[in-house]
């Protein structure tokens, strides 16, 4: 499926079949050779427009999966970079992914859940890339305080947030149709696998992150272009806890 080096159909079912948690423990191995990974011209992206509100010391990846975001904290962090995530699969791709590199920030894996992050206030930086899916509106206020919590005063969330698709596209039509797909296999089998797409609005993430005690802004990824209208195609959430 998607690469001859990806998973086969028949490994996607059992995975969407699975909680997320043992649905991703068996993608792991080939989470890298399918589009869920998150594009390296994003990632490039994010790492020019962060730049310019360094220096940072240390950074913390939260959901990090194979390790993406991590790969873009050791290029901003000077010291020390953490990625935390719940699929002991997924933590074991990315520490073969990322190995000790002499010179680099050392590079720690964590196995928690991003709603109970077992952090003190330490990080300068944190980053989370393509896991906001996984989270049900209702878990956004948790998730955002234990971010706030796990950064020093002055440090920074930050992640991208693509523009909505346009009303009957066919981007606008599938990802409608995926998360009615999603819920329906929610309604008819357990466990649950959280994954929707239009379910993280920016205007209510922007509220939520607000009443955790952030401070906002957006920042527009030029490098990724802008829309007909104008628009850029995706922005960053830049938020900074007090």
């Amino acid at each position: 499926m998607f690469t001859p080096q990806g998973p086969t159909l028949r490994e996607l079912a059992v995975q969407a079949l699975s909680s997320i948690e043992h649905g991703y423990d068996l993608l792991a191995p080939k989470f890298d050779r399918t589009p869920f990974r998150t594009p390296d011209h994003l990632l490039d992206a994010v790492v020019s427009a962060v730049r310019p509100l360094g220096p940072f010391r240390t950074g913390l990846d939260i959901c990090c999966g194979t390790g993406a975001g991590v790969g873009v904290l050791r290029q901003l962090c000077e010291e020390r970079v953490t990625g935390v995530d719940f699929s002991a699969g997924m933590l074991a791709a990315a520490r073969s992914a990322f190995p000790a590199v002499p010179g680099a920030p050392v590079v720690d894996w964590v196995r928690a859940d991003a709603r109970a992050l077992p952090f003190a206030p330490a990080f300068d930086l944190a980053v989370s890339f393509g896991a906001f899916g996984h989270f049900l509106p209702r878990e956004l206020p948790a998730l955002f305080a234990q971010a706030h919590a796990a950064l020093r005063p002055g440090g920074r969330f930050v992640f991208p947030v693509p523009a909505p698709p346009w009303v009957g596209s066919k981007l606008y039509w599938t990802l409608w149709g995926f998360d009615t797909a999603m819920r329906l296999r929610n309604l008819l089998w357990h466990p649950s696998f959280v994954m929707y797409y239009r379910t993280f609005r920016l205007a209510d993430v922007l509220d939520e992150l607000t009443r955790a005690g952030f401070t906002t802004g957006l920042r527009p990824l030029t490098d990724l272009g802008h829309l007909p209208d104008g628009t850029p195609r995706c922005v960053l959430v830049v938020a900074r806890r007090a």
